[in-house]
């Protein structure tokens, strides 16, 4: 079976008027007369949107299933939080590592980052060429594979084909 991707061109322009018409009527509860400078944001917004975010492809099935991957992971990550916060002694054992990517450059590497920072015990602290810099809140958890893990969805998800895993590579600390 085979998926269908998005495509970079018209679809990409009604997709994104179609989200900016959506926040345009949200944020205006809706009102008609509203739509005199309405119309003109949205299209100022699509505009602004291709300029700054290029299209990108993404395969429907995979979103599907990274939405809930993503959910569950920003919970994960909450209740971390919320659980150092109420038992301080919890033991912490914090580094700062490089993850080696291997996502080609533009909005994969920008949803790997966003995605990463949302995992328990997690912060991205920078995005420098073809290397996440990660901060961890305990050292002893195997954050490797954990970031292998979501580089590897994000991959399906753009249909991205990454070269073979790593298979025992360690990350360098810093």
């Amino acid at each position: 079976m085979e998926r269908i991707k998005v495509s970079a061109s018209w679809a990409t322009n009604l997709y994104r008027g179609v989200l900016f018409v959506l926040i345009w009527w949200v944020l205006t509860d809706g009102v008609a007369s509203s739509w005199w400078i309405g119309v003109l944001a949205v299209v100022l917004a699509v505009t602004a949107s291709r300029t700054l975010v290029p299209p990108a492809a993404f395969l429907w099935f995979e979103l599907l299933k990274f939405v809930p991957f993503f959910l569950w992971h920003s919970l994960l990550g909450g209740a971390d939080v919320a659980r150092r916060v109420f038992q301080p002694k919890m033991p912490i054992a914090p580094d700062l590592i490089e993850y080696p990517l291997r996502l080609p450059p533009g909005l994969s590497r920008v949803i790997m980052s966003n995605t990463v920072s949302l995992l328990p015990g997690t912060l991205i602290t920078e995005l420098d060429r073809n290397v996440l810099k990660v901060h961890l809140l305990n050292r002893n958890k195997d954050s490797f594979a954990e970031l292998e893990a979501v580089e590897e969805r994000i991959a399906r998800l753009s249909g991205i084909s990454l070269s073979a895993p790593r298979g025992g590579e360690e990350s360098a600390a810093i």
